[in-house]
């Protein structure tokens, strides 16, 4: 990557829209924004960070491409922290794609996935967890990710980060001084981890780990995958979990064929929700390809709503189901409540030792808020929703903390043991050097190519 470049692209979505955004940042923001753009004020001194109207020309035949907005913006006030530009033209395509390909004619090149928000994080306009939220922002599913993105956007992990880093640091400065001096001359080895707050940071980390569940099924979201025999109100659960009619429900065996999907909030959590074909025995090849095809879908599922029907008693075909997916992380309901119960809820518990189903009528919507309820909870481990202040919404982010716990417990143990202060000391470092990686103190070029490789093209 060269930061001496001018890169552009499309900023808005894809599509037609009222109005479209092409973006450019680089030294020659500004001479690209006068050689296409005509302002409509003869006057116009294109002060930085104003709007202006006006017109965008072809320089070469001079042809009105659009008709639009232009600001410019000069460094180091802008997001990328370089002279930065910006023409505001109508939402479709074809112009956005025309005024890109005239500003890459003027100088420009296109921009690569994510450059802009790389460009600042390497002109220090962002750290790295930062950088990170700026994709979680535009990706957020639900408004409780929405809210932990923007808390990131605005420094809150960041700023937790280096608050235990800087403890860190006040932790190794003494020992690292001792490594110069004899030991009559510094407290002993006992002394220094007595008055070394490293249970203190070790606690601190702790719970910042513990935060990387909540977080990550906020980021990632949640698979739960509805399964059971024909005919017990699978899609008629699936409709009413989604608040429409998505998937076709008739009195006749076999109606679902297919997989369903909806993505949904469920207690702030993004749920994929996936509505299957009835498991049964078959001799019918495309009726096994799609029952092997639901099992694979079951593998992958965070949660499994097997769902019984109340109005019979429970078939062997239920019994396989169950087995098949004791192992899983299963919600089990009774559907048709509406109707004479006939379904021994007892003999689940008691003699196949499952916990005590939910009873609902998918078709009235009885039970549905509790369920969703066991939805959240079953996703969560058992928890409730969590409001910390700070949140681990990453694998990368999880594992430098993991790391970092580990060489400070590694360190406490040396010390404690009477080993030379040099190898706490190392532990140490290679503690702040994990934390580092958070932030992007610390990282390889190849590692940020990866990170920034997953975001859109303009941002």
């Amino acid at each position: 990557m060269f930061l001496k470049d001018t890169i552009a692209a499309i900023s808005t979505p894809a599509g037609v829209g009222a109005i479209g955004i092409v973006r450019i940042s680089g030294p020659k923001s500004a001479e690209i924004g006068r050689l296409l753009f005509k302002p409509r004020r003869s006057d116009c001194r294109f002060e930085s960070h104003r709007l202006y109207h006006g017109d965008i020309l072809c320089p070469r035949t001079g042809k009105i491409l659009d008709e639009a907005l232009f600001v410019f913006m000069k460094a180091p006030r802008t997001f990328t922290g370089e002279d930065s530009a910006e023409m505001h033209c109508h939402g479709g395509p074809v112009i956005l794609q025309r005024v890109l390909e005239e500003v890459v004619e003027a100088g420009a090149r296109p921009a690569e996935p994510g450059e802009f928000t790389r460009r600042a994080f390497l002109n220090n306009r962002l750290d790295l967890a930062q950088a990170e939220a700026v994709c979680d922002l535009i990706t957020a599913r639900t408004e409780g990710g929405l809210e932990y993105a923007l808390d990131q956007l605005k420094g809150t992990l960041s700023g937790r980060v280096r608050e235990i880093r800087e403890a860190v640091l006040q932790i190794l400065v003494p020992i690292e001084a001792s490594i110069d001096f004899t030991e009559e001359e510094l407290d002993t080895a006992d002394d220094r981890v007595r008055l070394a707050p490293i249970d203190k940071v070790l606690d601190d980390l702790r719970v910042l780990l513990d935060t990387y569940r909540e977080g990550r099924l906020l980021r990632e979201g949640v698979s739960v995958v509805i399964a059971g025999r024909v005919n017990v109100g699978k899609s008629s659960l699936f409709n009413r979990l989604v608040g429409g009619k998505r998937a076709i429900v008739t009195p006749i065996a076999g109606t679902t064929r297919d997989l369903i999907e909806e993505g949904i909030s469920i207690d702030g959590l993004p749920v994929r929700l996936s509505d299957t074909a009835g498991l049964r025995e078959t001799d019918n090849p495309i009726e096994k390809e799609g029952m092997a095809f639901v099992r694979e879908r079951l593998l992958d599922a965070d949660v499994v709503i097997v769902v019984l029907d109340g109005s019979e008693p429970l078939s062997p075909e239920d019994v396989r189901i169950l087995e098949e997916n004791r192992k899983r992380n299963i919600l089990l309901v009774i559907n048709k409540a509406d109707l004479p119960r006939r379904l021994a809820a007892e003999e689940l518990v008691n003699d196949m030792e499952f916990a005590q189903p939910l009873w609902i009528s998918a078709k009235y919507g009885e039970g549905v808020d509790a369920l969703k309820k066991r939805i959240s909870n079953a996703a969560r481990g058992g928890g409730s929703p969590r409001t910390p202040d700070t949140v681990l919404t990453a694998l990368r982010h999880k594992v430098a903390v993991e790391k970092s716990i580990a060489l400070l417990s590694k360190a406490k143990e040396g010390l404690q043991g009477g080993l030379s202060p040099e190898y706490a000391a190392f532990d140490l470092r290679q503690a702040v050097e994990s934390l580092d990686e958070i932030t992007g103190r610390n990282l390889s070029e190849e590692i940020l190519d990866q990170i920034f490789s997953n975001f859109c093209i303009g941002k």
